[in-house]
């Protein structure tokens, strides 16, 4: 079966690399979807676009607003929706992703560390799936998408 999944959170890592590849190395027929990662682009599309403003709030809207775009259209096309919650930031768009992702009705994939679980666990309910690592991930992707358990 072929999946769209769409990787939202941290942007600080490699963690998208490291599934997209192992995906990848295992022949798995997904497309993935993800955020603007370069977050100077990210943060300044806005005002490039649709030109500059003196108030750093409006600065801001206009690219937040840019962004919603694409990722509420992401979020719309994805099949699977995997939340990444990092170390060192806090990644409210993530928490929003998840929570509208909810609301579409998709199957959600966090991913975190055991020491956020109380911050997240009203994340982690609506998930269906909890992982720690991007290997979790893949096993899945895996399973949903070829209904296979990794093979040792």
């Amino acid at each position: 079966m072929k999946l769209t999944v769409y990787l939202s959170g941290e942007i600080h890592t490699n963690w998208r690399d490291l599934i997209k590849k192992n995906c990848q190395l295992r022949d798995l027929n997904i497309e993935f979807l993800t955020p603007i990662t370069n977050h100077e682009l990210s943060d300044d599309c806005g005002v490039m676009i649709l030109g500059s403003e003196d108030s750093k709030f409006w600065h801001d809207n206009k690219g937040a607003n840019l962004n919603s775009i694409r990722t509420r259209t992401a979020l719309q096309r994805a099949d699977v929706v995997v939340v990444r919650f990092g170390e060192k930031y806090k990644q409210w768009n993530a928490a929003f992703d998840a929570g509208y992702a909810a609301a579409l009705g998709k199957p959600i994939i966090v991913m975190h560390n055991p020491e956020h679980q109380h911050a997240l666990k009203e994340i982690d309910a609506s998930a269906l799936a909890v992982t720690e690592t991007p290997e979790q991930v893949v096993d899945i992707l895996q399973y949903t998408s070829c209904g296979a358990l990794v093979k040792d």
